[in-house]
């Protein structure tokens, strides 16, 4: 895992009603990115979203907050990606994740989409590409699987809050080294990383 990023995704839905729920980790994180790289998101119209252009260790990275709702995410992606012709191996997918506890964030490349609504339309618009990287933000498992839906969409109690916004903080930290194809450097620090 050497590649460099180009593009970082932050994953949620749109709205003042679901800013603040644990679906929009992603969001979270990539509004944290924007703010430590002073980019404003600016609605784009042809790429489906918020969109923004920082420069990180010496190059061009586009930061996108798709505006579709979650299960069309891969519509803002595919235009992104398409218009600026950068390969699915330079795409970074920031999502909230069930199987991790709240305080916790890993990166891994390719996979599944493991039932997330986001990753899997990226992938089906990615003509079935799976090789993107992905940064995980664990939101916790609500421990039946017919309480995910009110889980993901409802807000984190005040420790989950503070737990998942370390984390992102963790994780904001290495995206210089992700982004420069230090895969390795930004998971040893990040992996060790608990809040």
């Amino acid at each position: 895992m050497q590649d460099s990023i180009r593009l970082i995704v932050g994953l949620g839905n749109p709205g003042s009603e679901y800013e603040n729920t644990r679906h929009n980790a992603g969001a979270w994180l990539l509004n944290e990115v924007a703010r430590r790289y002073g980019v404003q998101l600016k609605p784009e119209k042809k790429f489906h979203g918020l969109c923004g252009k920082a420069q990180i260790k010496g190059q061009d990275v586009f930061l996108l907050f798709p505006t579709t709702f979650m299960n069309r995410s891969g519509q803002a992606v595919q235009a992104l990606a398409n218009f600026y012709k950068i390969p699915v191996n330079q795409i970074l997918v920031v999502h909230d994740e069930l199987d991790l506890p709240s305080g916790i964030a890993r990166f891994k490349q390719g996979g599944g989409h493991g039932g997330q609504n986001g990753l899997k339309d990226i992938i089906s618009k990615m003509a079935n590409d799976k090789n993107f990287y992905r940064l995980r933000i664990g939101i916790g498992h609500p421990g039946d699987k017919t309480k995910v839906t009110g889980h993901v969409l409802g807000k984190p109690n005040k420790d989950e809050q503070n737990k998942i916004e370390a984390a992102i903080d963790a994780a904001a930290d290495e995206i210089d080294s992700a982004v420069s194809g230090d895969w390795s450097g930004a998971m040893n620090r990040l992996h060790t990383f608990k809040a």
